[in-house]
């Protein structure tokens, strides 16, 4: 079945209007239907399209020349030449009556199957309209199997969006592209570098890029093997796992015999080996550039030294760094607030500021970097949680400066207003929410008296709250996140301490199972799923507030430290927005912390992967400038030197920014129980 599309709509066949993307003036359904009944009829037609397989429609010269400028040439042209029946060659009958059906209605149908001769004829017939409306079918309907046939596709036809929108599908998806499309092995050679030389390519691991490498070969080994150092050029190797570039790269092969791919090998294995010894200014060689991430996390607001903060900063998962975003809200600080994102915009709801506890929202725009007021909440909320499901913005529970809260409300863009809903089954406080299968899930909480074990979660379809069984552990000042099909829920303080532990609730089993605690013990702090890893932001330790920040492997149930942000706070919220267009705007600070803190990347990298490194005994032959070959032997030791002075050095090489009196220790009491 085919996609009935109208123009203008965004949607199937639903418009009351037809209307004209060129900002013309509207003309009703009715009129348009009486039109095309006329034409149908073949009445007050005043000429015939014939195609070359003995098609043939009766028209309206007006409508058509309004509609496309090639028509209203091919009518108006004086030339000595009927106009009133004319053929046209290369299109299909079927193909233009769905062409003729848009021009005097405004809607065709889509499918699959004739998208792309509609295209073509609509741009051969300079039917603006229906090649737009074949453009967009096609970017909804982009796949691994399909984005690179239509990158070649719309570029044939200069449908220079369309062939954007299919790049950005392919550097977004690039290792499903890999394992599913037969067009990527027809790519020609500079086609291949491009792609995997580009910085948006979201290559998570740089060994899928390598793995595409070779799979390109060896769709045609007899005509690109000769090809192999220009594209290991484009990999940056100094990204990899040392043992499997050891295993998998220099011993592949197509590496080992080859003369050209040796200094490739040996920058390589020197920048791997030697990168614990270089200086943070040191510049930072091509083949260890971090990859631009396809998703940005964001922190936003807290408390920090003693009182809220206004300070935003972006973290770059890829490059393991955060830089400081310097628009901040010009409306002031708060803490204790929630974030929703929709689109490019970030929604902050509630809050405190140390005086007021707050009903008011504000909202910020990746795109333009600016602020704006949207509508206030029915109630004032602090330690509020909230959530984004379909086309609402959740607020729930919290405390408004006298009573903890049990109701909730949602936000609607499109009008700007909250309305109430159904409230909770208790009082939450300092709780956390998350969406999992289309619900919304709570846990945690503090009801005043009590910090809570209980969790539920709100059935849209029932329109009602339904509890679920209890945590192991009681958690306020929580945090959750929904990640791969699971609730996962971490920290939080339970009246006697700041947890550490964490905790993962299956709703096809409808039960709780512990994982790995993470690094560091905290509440009050963010969680969000970065690059399809958790990461836990800031918080409260109990004694200070704390910049750290813990990343989980669900592969393996661990959790490990990566940067942490350039202040401490807790009480902050935290926002993930994939797929930005000006990412570039909050991943890359001064060139002068680009090369420290990629090193930094770069050092505790090879750090983790030292241990596999010094089992090898690398040997290579490095070209020299003016003499024979010259033998480089590469060696480590597991125990040399003292763990304990590693340790300094680290601590040393890489000191990060305190807040402002040094001392990161926190003023304000941080959990709604204390």
């Amino acid at each position: 079945m085919g996609d009935t599309i109208r123009e203008g709509s965004g949607s199937r066949g639903t418009a009351t209007d037809a209307l004209s993307k060129q900002g013309a003036r509207s003309m009703s359904i009715e009129a348009l239907e009486i039109l095309h009944d006329l034409r149908r009829n073949n009445q007050l037609c005043d000429a015939i399209i014939r195609l070359e397989d003995g098609g043939s429609f009766p028209v309206h010269r007006a409508i058509l020349s309004a509609c496309s400028p090639y028509f209203r040439a091919l009518f108006t042209t004086a030339i000595d030449v009927p106009r009133d029946d004319v053929l046209i060659h290369g299109i299909s009958t079927q193909v233009m009556a769905l062409i003729l059906n848009y021009a005097y209605v405004r809607n065709i149908s889509i499918n699959k199957d004739n998208v792309r001769g509609l295209l073509v004829a609509a741009d051969y017939l300079c039917v603006e309209g229906a090649l737009e409306l074949c453009c967009d079918f096609l970017k909804k309907t982009l796949s691994a199997k399909n984005c690179v046939d239509v990158i070649h596709f719309a570029s044939f036809y200069t449908r220079w969006d369309l062939a954007a929108a299919a790049r950005n599908y392919l550097m977004r998806e690039f290792v499903s592209v890999c394992q599913e499309s037969k067009e990527l092995l027809e790519t020609s050679l500079d086609e291949l570098c491009a792609i995997i030389s580009c910085d948006e390519l979201n290559a998570k691991k740089e060994e899928s890029v390598w793995e595409c490498v070779v799979r390109w070969i060896e769709h045609r080994p007899g005509e690109r093997r000769r090809y192999i150092a220009q594209l290991l050029g484009c990999v940056r190797l100094g990204l990899m796992e040392t043992q499997y570039f050891v295993k998998k790269v220099k011993g592949s092969e197509l590496v080992a015999g080859n003369q050209e791919c040796r200094p490739l090998v040996i920058d390589a294995l020197t920048y791997l080996y030697d990168v614990q010894t270089q200086s943070d200014d040191s510049p930072v060689p091509d083949i260890a550039r971090p990859r631009y991430p396809h998703e940005v996390l964001l922190a936003i607001g807290g408390w920090s030294g003693g009182s809220p903060t206004t300070y935003m900063e972006s973290y770059d998962c890829r490059a393991d760094w955060w830089i400081p975003v310097y628009e901040v809200d010009p409306a002031g600080a708060r803490a204790y607030h929630g974030t929703a994102v929709m689109g490019f915009d970030i929604y902050i709801i509630g809050g405190f500021n140390g005086i007021d506890y707050f009903n008011s929202c504000r909202c910020f725009n990746m795109l333009s970097r600016t602020w704006r007021e949207v509508a206030p909440m029915n109630a004032r909320r602090c330690y509020v949680s909230v959530v984004v499901l379909g086309s609402h913005v959740y607020a729930i529970g919290g405390y408004d400066g006298h009573a903890r809260q049990s109701s909730a409300e949602r936000y609607n863009p499109a009008t700007n207003q909250w309305s109430p809903m159904v409230p909770m089954t208790i009082e939450r406080s300092d709780a956390c929410a998350t969406i999992l299968d289309g619900r919304i899930y709570i846990t945690g909480g503090f009801t005043g008296q009590d910090c809570l074990n209980s969790a539920e979660y709100y059935d849209p379809e029932l329109n009602q709250w339904i509890p679920i069984p209890n945590m192991s552990s009681r958690r306020s000042g929580v945090s959750c996140v929904a990640y791969r099909g699971c609730l996962y829920v971490v920290g939080g303080f339970n009246s006697i301490t700041r947890l550490s532990s964490a905790e993962m609730y299956n709703p096809a089993t409808n039960t709780w199972t512990r994982i790995a605690d993470m690094v560091h013990p905290r509440s009050n702090f963010a969680l969000k799923v970065v690059d399809d890893a958790i990461y836990a932001v800031g918080g409260f330790n109990g004694v200070t507030t704390i910049a750290k920040v813990d990343c989980y492997d669900e592969r393996v149930n661990e959790w490990y430290e990566v940067s942490e942000m350039n202040i401490f706070r807790s009480a902050l919220s935290a926002a993930v927005i994939s797929d930005l267009p000006n990412i570039h705007d909050y991943i890359r600070g001064k060139s002068e912390d680009r090369n420290r803190k990629w090193r930094r990347q770069a050092y505790q990298h090879t750090r983790r992967n030292l241990n596999q490194f010094n089992r090898f005994t690398v040997v290579a032959l490095r070209e020299s400038h003016d003499s024979a070959n010259q033998l480089v032997v590469l060696t480590g030791n597991n125990n040399e030197g003292d763990n304990s002075d590693d340790d300094d050095d680290e601590n040393n090489f890489f000191n990060l920014i305190n807040d402002d009196d040094g001392t990161g220790m926190e003023v304000h009491q941080e959990d709604e129980m204390d």
